[in-house]
């Protein structure tokens, strides 16, 4: 199993404290199966500014440890970057770390509240430059919340998006959960990534979400899944299946 999206670094973000909690989460990751992870820090969200090269020395570092305690697990360099106006600047100077060694898939967080207006315009200037931006956990977007259907402008015009694990399972509340389902059935969302943080508030459920993926949607949507994390990382073009409107409950007036 490979997780695309994991604060597992030691003290650079909101994620692992130390190396010891590196290690912790690493152990965790192999009980739930996982053989693969993408280390993605957080970029420009206000708080860290974790570039590219500096990634690079502490997924080196960290493999280095894992290897040495025997840990079966791959750790792969990535980025979990705020969308900013500055984008472009910061791939020029090469601050920008990709999934993919093609530099073709970049994992782009949305602040909490809100989609930002110059979004549309940003996504379409990337993706001339043969960039697919992954909008990372949109369920948790209060925006998305609200309105699901405004991911689908996005994802129509190519953009791909990433489910939490724990959101789909319920770890992030009720609403989220709803939302989540409603994502999945949409095909506004295309693979499970942890997002996780730590071992004990904010762990992988992995193996849990996809349990629950199989109960309700079937293997199939399981393999799915599964095979666009792996072409992700391989670089390949992702074929994904056409998207939906979300319907939603409509509400009578009493008057």
């Amino acid at each position: 199993m490979i997780d695309l999206h994991c604060h597992i670094l030691p003290g650079i973000d909101d994620g692992a404290k130390d190396i010891e909690d590196s290690i912790d989460m690493a152990r965790a990751a192999v009980t739930e199966g996982i053989t693969h992870i993408l280390a993605t820090p957080h970029y420009k969200n206000g708080h860290w500014d974790n570039e590219k090269k500096d990634i690079l020395v502490l997924v080196d570092e960290l493999q280095e440890e894992l290897d040495a305690r025997d840990i079966p697990l791959t750790i792969f360099p990535g980025q979990e970057v705020r969308i900013n106006g500055e984008l472009f600047e910061d791939l020029a100077e090469e601050k920008i770390q990709f999934i993919d060694e093609g530099n073709q898939y970049v994992l782009i967080e949305f602040p909490t509240p809100s989609i930002p207006a110059y979004t549309e315009s940003l996504f379409f200037e990337l993706q001339k430059e043969g960039i697919t931006p992954i909008i990372v956990h949109p369920e948790r977007n209060r925006a998305v919340l609200k309105d699901p259907n405004v991911l689908l402008p996005f994802i129509e015009k190519g953009a791909l998006a990433q489910l939490t694990a724990a959101s789909y399972i319920g770890g992030f509340g009720k609403s989220i959960q709803k939302v989540s389902k409603q994502l999945v059935e949409a095909n506004l969302v295309h693979f499970i990534a942890s997002d996780a943080h730590n071992i004990s508030s904010r762990s992988f459920h992995m193996k849990e979400a996809y349990r629950k993926l199989e109960k309700e949607y079937g293997r199939e949507k399981v393999n799915e899944y599964q095979q666009v994390t792996k072409d992700l990382v391989n670089g390949e073009v992702i074929v994904s299946p056409t998207a939906r409107t979300v319907k939603q409950a409509k509400f009578l007036g009493l008057f």
